[in-house]
């Protein structure tokens, strides 16, 4: 019996990797030590799945208009990044794991002959870090880091590259993301969609962007890829 779908593509933190918690207190870090500004939880959560500078663009917005400051410079943004970078590689390898049942999980779709990759916004190297840390780095011959592609989610590109990749189509393909940024891509890239509802966006939230599936835990996958 073939398998629902040839292919499933998957975003990185908060899918199959547990670290949110990890790049929140990152952010936290960041923007405490350069502008004393400590965003609520739920405000650091809500860029997860975009590029780091684009989440501290935001981030640093919402610091001055609050402190009444100008607007945020492209120095501060590189710098807010260097902090980021520095404090995330330094926990990196001891906060870093893989949500319960990633390795399970996908030797069965291996064994079923389903093509693997992983499509993250986090730049190539450290998404990799991630995967050898956790054992999994064997399941995805194919990895699109944000500094693989010109374009970003939501935009489609970072899909269709990784299609590319793999030598595979659209028709077949299912991408699983926790957030509305990878739903929105998935969708724009004309795949299937997966709602993943064990990452740090409400349920509700990730609903507005039609997703084919929801989610509930990633061993589901399992049984929707058939």
């Amino acid at each position: 019996m073939n398998p629902r779908f040839h292919t499933v593509l998957f975003d990185l933190d908060g899918t199959v990797l547990d670290t949110i918690g990890m790049i929140t207190d990152s952010l936290r870090h960041s923007l405490t030590t350069h502008l004393q500004w400590t965003p609520p939880l739920a405000v650091l959560t809500r860029g997860v799945g975009m590029r780091l500078a684009e989440q501290l663009m935001g981030h640093a917005q919402d610091a001055y208009r609050a402190q009444g400051g100008t607007a945020p410079t492209p120095a501060l943004i590189a710098t807010l990044g260097a902090t980021y970078i520095e404090h995330n590689r330094a926990i990196h390898d001891a906060r870093v794991r893989a949500f319960p049942r990633a390795n399970a999980l996908l030797e069965a779709l291996t064994a079923r002959g389903v093509n693997l990759a992983i499509v993250t916004s986090k730049p190539h190297a450290i998404a990799a870090r991630g995967l050898a840390v956790c054992g999994l780095t064997h399941h995805f011959p194919v990895l699109i880091g944000a500094d693989d592609v010109r374009q970003h989610k939501p935009d489609p590109e970072p899909v269709h590259t990784a299609l590319t990749r793999l030598g595979a189509d659209v028709e077949g393909t299912l991408f699983v993301g926790d957030s509305p940024y990878d739903l929105r891509a998935g969708r724009m890239a004309g795949v299937q969609t997966g709602a993943a509802h064990w990452g740090p966006f409400p349920a509700g939230e990730l609903a507005t962007e039609l997703p084919d599936y929801e989610i509930s835990t990633l061993w589901d996958i399992k049984a929707l890829v058939g």
